[in-house]
C-alpha cells in the first residue's frame, strides 16, 4: 500500500509499505482527513531518537473504520472515528500507578508515526480500539474533530498542569496551534489575565479572539521585562511554554511567581544537552517555583470529553486551521508548509476522499 515515509532523517518519500494486520482487539482504518504537525516536523528534520526504517508519518487523524477484531465491541466497519495521537497500551503494568504516557517506556503512549507506523497510508492499524478511538458526536465537524486529536488536546494539557486557579495570571509563551489552545485553555479554567506572547498577525488575533486580553511580542523587547513590569514584579501565577528555542524554558522560571508558581512545559526542545536553569530567578534551588514537563493526555475517554466540548460549542478548534489540501499525495506539500511556516499559517488539513 501507499505510505508517506521517513526514509532517513531529514528525508521523506513515498514507500510500498505492507498491509496491517489485524489484531483481536484492533481495528484497520483509512485516514478520510490528516494533519501535519510540529512533531511529525522534529521526527523528519530535527533529530532525535533512531527510527524504524521507512517509518509511516502521521499521528493527526480523522478515519474510517474497514475491519475490527473478533474481541471488538464498541466499533464496526464504516463508522468514521477520531484517532487521538497519543495511544497508549492500556494493558501494560505502568498504566497501573497512572503513568499513562511512558507507561512501559519513556513516550509509550506516543506511538504513532514515532514507534509504530503512522496515519499517513492508504490503511492503518490501531491495536486497541476499543480503549483508544473515539466516537465522533452527531454535529461535530470533521474538521473540529481532527483538531482535537492532538492540538487541542496538548494545549488543553499544558493548561491543566499549570494548576491554574480563578482570577490568575497567566502567561502563555508561544502561540501556534498548541499555544492558542493552552490559551483557550486557560480561559476555561478560571485565568483571568492571560498574557499570551507571539507575533505573527494570525495567531496574535485568534489568541484574543480565544480569551488573550493581552499579547506580547519579543520584538517589543525582552519578554521577562514585560511580565514582570506588567504584573508589578510580581510575575504570573503560571506560565504555560508551548514554543520556543531552549531560552523560553529559563524565561518562563523568571517570570513566574515565588512560592506559590507554575510552569508546565508542553514544548519540544530538540537535540541533547541541558535546559538552562537560572539560579537566581530560581531562588538558587529554594523558590517554591513548580515544574511540570508534559506529554499530551491521549486516549478514548479524553478526547471524547474534548469532543464534547466541541460538540455544545464550548470550544471553536476548526478556527485553527488556514490551509486545506486535498488527496493522500497532499501531505507531502501539508508537511512542508508546517515546515517553513508561512506568516499565514496556523493548520493545514488535508481531506482525502477514496471515491
Amino acid at each position: 500500500m501507499k505510505a508517506f515515509v521517513l526514509i532517513e532523517p531529514g528525508k521523506v518519500g513515498w514507500y510500498d509499505a505492507p498491509e496491517p494486520t489485524i489484531t483481536p482487539y484492533g481495528a484497520i482504518l483509512r485516514p478520510v482527513a490528516v494533519a501535519p504537525c510540529s512533531s511529525d516536523v522534529h521526527t523528519v528534520y530535527g533529530g532525535g531518537s533512531r527510527k524504524a526504517p521507512n517509518l509511516i508519518l502521521g499521528h493527526e487523524c480523522v478515519a474510517e473504520i474497514l475491519e475490527t477484531g473478533e474481541l471488538v465491541q464498541d466499533f464496526k466497519p464504516g463508522e468514521l472515528v477520531a484517532v487521538p495521537a497519543i495511544t497508549p497500551d492500556w494493558r501494560a503494568l505502568g498504566i497501573q500507578e497512572g503513568n499513562y504516557k511512558h507507561a512501559s517506556a519513556p513516550f509509550s503512549g506516543h506511538q504513532l508515526g514515532r514507534s509504530a507506523p503512522g496515519v499517513f497510508a492508504e490503511r492503518f492499524l490501531i491495536p486497541d480500539a476499543d480503549t483508544t478511538l473515539a466516537k465522533i458526536p452527531q454535529g461535530v465537524t470533521i474538521e473540529q474533530a481532527l483538531m482535537c486529536v492532538d492540538v487541542v488536546t496538548t494545549g488543553f494539557t499544558g493548561a491543566e498542569f499549570a494548576d491554574i486557579k480563578f482570577g490568575d495570571t497567566v502567561v502563555v509563551m508561544g502561540i501556534g496551534p498548541i499555544g492558542l489552545m493552552a490559551v483557550e485553555g486557560a480561559r476555561h479554567l478560571g485565568a483571568a489575565r492571560i498574557l499570551a506572547v507571539g507575533s505573527r498577525p494570525v495567531c496574535v488575533s485568534l489568541a484574543r479572539e480565544f480569551g488573550a486580553t493581552e499579547v506580547l511580542s519579543y520584538k517589543d523587547g525582552d519578554v521577562v521585562d514585560q511580565v514582570m513590569e506588567r504584573t508589578g514584579g510580581l510575575g504570573a501565577d503560571s506560565v504555560i511554554i508551548c514554543g520556543g528555542g531552549d531560552e523560553v524554558f529559563s524565561q518562563a522560571v523568571d517570570m513566574v511567581r515565588y512560592g506559590i508558581g507554575t510552569v508546565s512545559n508542553v514544548n519540544y526542545y530538540g537535540g541533547t544537552g541541558n535546559l538552562p536553569f537560572p539560579k537566581f530567578s530560581g531562588g538558587r534551588g529554594m523558590a517554591g517555583k513548580t515544574i511540570h514537563t508534559e506529554l499530551a493526555k491521549g486516549g478514548r475517554v479524553r478526547i471524547e470529553r474534548l469532543l464534547n466540548m466541541v460538540k455544545y460549542k464550548r470550544i471553536h478548534p476548526e478556527k485553527l486551521i488556514t490551509h486545506r489540501l486535498l488527496g493522500l499525495d497532499a501531505v507531502e506539500t501539508a508537511l512542508q508548509k508546517m515546515r517553513e511556516k508561512p506568516q499565514d499559517l496556523i493548520k493545514v488539513m488535508v481531506q482525502i476522499d477514496w471515491k
